[in-house]
Formats: structure tokens, sequence, C-alpha cells
């Protein structure tokens, strides 16, 4: 190591003396150092750059945008509010212009008697140019709510029907209007169809929902795990319902229907404690219909206090027509609404059967003006009657729900 101390700064001890003071030209050369001036040199390089952009630029680098300015458009005139009618989802109206409707009435009239609201801007009056009809035949039909407080009892059972203090019954108040097709004429035959057992298989049911016209009646079994959800489902989609009631058989025991089954040989008060049990399993229901029940239809001994109690709480009964009952002649005596099915579609549950039962039942009610119809839920049953249904209309027959044929005697002896 050289025995000369330097006399920069890394090269200075921590510790002892200071090396000896600089001459003044020395001092002032010292700044030129070689890292001074590669530094400074590169300095001078920025500098030049910036001051070359500043010439190029007269921005001098500040960002610059070119914009169109154009004077605002004015406003668009808003559109007139549309005629706004205010009526059933379902509805569908037909709309035709002319100067006089129907028997030379006005426009005026005609959409007084309507039953539709119709909402304009500006004059309220209807205008004599136009004139809405509502085709009332295609209109959507909505079923009463359901249960309706008027026409049910609270019991430890659960709910009953009951005839209201107003009046009103249950078989008028939840049963589905009858509408016929426009493309019906006047006074053309009519079907009703009842489809039974249903509630029990969830996969049946939702087939029936789905594939039936819901001018189609719909009997539901008391046994369903979730029978009110259905039963409702059933009328949200515009069925009229009816209970699905089990009755003794001429084979019971080997044949049971199940529990609270209305037997021939219990007595009064059973019987009345089984039907009540049958009636609270849901509400809604325009009526009960027999499920089986040959040997307890047979007696009107024991028909009439299930049937009086039926008709004291303005429920309906529908015979399913299968067996030889006294159910009619009961009916009358105690003032009772009922009808009875002219025939049972699948007792032959083959398609050809079916199909020939179908025509059967076409044939009654073109010679009787109605023909009420049966049958089971089962696949095959479905399938034949949702075709059937769909080519009524076509035949100039008019498809109603099973309350169309009820019969209410005008005059009972001992109704009480």
């Amino acid at each position: 190591m050289s025995d000369r101390i330097q006399n920069d700064d890394l090269h200075r001890p921590l510790s002892g003396a200071a090396p000896a003071r600089k001459s003044a030209l020395a001092g002032a050369f010292a700044i030129f150092t070689a890292p001074r001036l590669v530094y400074g040199a590169i300095g001078l390089t920025a500098l030049a750059i910036a001051g070359g952009l500043l010439v190029a630029d007269p921005d001098g680098g500040r960002p610059r945008v070119v914009a169109k300015i154009e004077p605002p458009k004015p406003p668009e005139p808003a559109p007139a509010p549309p005629i706004a009618m205010t009526a059933s989802p379902e509805t569908t109206a037909s709309i035709e212009r002319t100067t006089r409707g129907p028997a030379g009435r006005s426009a005026q009239e005609i959409e007084q008697a309507s039953g539709v609201k119709v909402t304009r801007a500006g004059s309220e009056q209807a205008p004599s140019a136009m004139i809405i009809e509502i085709d009332r035949p295609a209109m959507g039909v909505r079923l009463a709510p359901a249960p309706d407080r008027r026409l049910v009892e609270k019991t430890p059972m659960g709910l009953l029907p009951r005839v209201g203090a107003d009046g009103s019954k249950p078989y008028d108040i939840y049963a589905r209007p009858m509408v016929v097709p426009q493309n019906v004429p006047p006074g053309a035959p009519k079907i009703a169809l009842i489809v039974g057992a249903l509630g029990v298989s969830q996969t049946t049911t939702s087939a029936a929902l789905s594939e039936l016209p819901p001018a189609v009646s719909f009997a539901f079994a008391p046994y369903g795990a979730d029978v009110q959800t259905q039963a409702m489902r059933a009328r949200a989609d515009g069925h009229e319902i009816y209970l699905h009631a089990p009755m003794e058989p001429f084979d019971y025991a080997q044949n049971d229907p199940g529990p609270h089954t209305l037997r021939a040989q219990a007595s009064s008060e059973q019987t009345l404690e089984d039907l009540r049990w049958l009636m609270s399993r849901f509400t809604g229901y325009v009526g009960v219909m027999n499920f089986l029940g040959g040997r307890f239809l047979d007696s009107e001994t024991v028909l009439t206090p299930p049937m009086r109690e039926l008709a004291n709480r303005g429920v309906a009964f529908i015979d399913d027509g299968s067996a030889q009952t006294v159910s009619q002649l009961v009916a009358s005596r105690v003032g009772a609404t009922m009808a009875r099915a002219d025939v049972v579609i699948d007792a032959n549950p083959a398609p050809p059967a079916i199909a020939a039962a179908l025509a059967r039942l076409e044939q009654i009610a073109r010679q009787k003006g109605f023909a009420l119809g049966v049958a089971a839920a089962r696949p095959d049953s479905i399938h034949a009657l949702a075709h059937f249904a769909t080519q009524l209309e076509k035949r100039g027959i008019a498809l109603v729900p099973a309350s169309a044929g009820l019969t209410r005697p005008a005059a009972v002896a001992g109704a009480q």
C-alpha cells in the first residue's frame, strides 16, 4: 500500500488527523472529476431534448383533443298515450272499426255494456268512428277465490263447506262459468267431462293439468299428501273441482277404497263423521262425486243422511253412473243438487273401447242437448280426452264444465 495518504472522503480514516488543506486553485478544479463530467453531459442532453419538444410542439407537450361542437337538437314531441284496456290478463279482444254497433247501438252504449273499462287520453267519450267489442266467449275465465270465508265452517277436522249467511252456496260460487265458444251456434249440443282420482299421483295430476283444457272438470281423491295445493292449482288454471269420495262397493272389503269409506253397514252418525272428514281435506269444490259405491248408493235409507248433509251445506252430488243407484230419487226428496253421468268413458280402459265410449257420449249429447262423461286419471284416458276435447268445437259441440248439468229441484218435501 502506498504510504501517501489520499485526500478523498472514501480513503480518509474514521479517526485521526485531517489531511493538509488544498490550494485555492486545486479546490476550483476539484469539481471537474470524471463522474461529475458524465452526469453533467447527461443533464445537458435531457435539456436539449426538452427544448426540441417545446419548439416542435406549440402546445408544449400538453394533451390535445379536437371536438366538434354542434348545437343541441330540439326534443322530439312525446307520443300520445295509447288506449289502455283494463281487463283480465287472459282477455282477448277483437277490435272492429265501424260507425254503429249491433242493433244500431252507439260506441258509447256498447262500451258501457261490455264490462271493460277503457282509459283514454283527453276526452272520456267513446269515439263514434271506432267501436271496441269484446268477444266474451273468448275471454279468460277465472274462478272465484277459494276458500270463500262466507262458505267455510271451522271444525277440529278442518274447514267444511256451508251455505253462506247471505244464502250463497258452494256449488254456485265455486263453479266455472259456462262459456260457449263463438264458433259454436246457439242451441248447439254440450258435453261435460270429469277426470277423477286426481291428487294421488303427482305425475298423473301434472299430465291432466298440462294436457286438458280448463273446461274439463277435475275430481280429487282425499288422500293425496298435497291435495289442497294441487286442487288450488287446478282452480287457478280454470278447472272446477270435485271431491272424489270413496263409497262401499259390493265386493268390500276385498276392494277397500281407503280410510273413511262411506259404508252401508255404518250408523248414520258414523257415516256423517266419515263424510265430514272427507270434505275437510281441501276446499273450493263444487260437489262430491262417488268413487265406487255400488252397495252404498243402492239403499235409500243409507243414502238419505249424507245426501241431506250435502244439501244443507250447499254442496252438489255427482253420480258417476257406474251402477244402478237411487241417488236421483233421494236427491229430489232432500233437496240436493245433483247430476248423473251418462257414460263412464274408460270402464274398459283399452283405447278402442275409450274411442267407442266417446262416440257414444257425443251421440247422447246430440240427442239430449247435454251429456256428461267421467273417466279415471289414466295416461291413455287423459290423452284420449285431450284429443276429443280439441275436436268438439269443429264438430259444433260446446265443451262445458260439469256444473252445467246440475239439476236443482224446484220444490222439495222433507228437505230438513
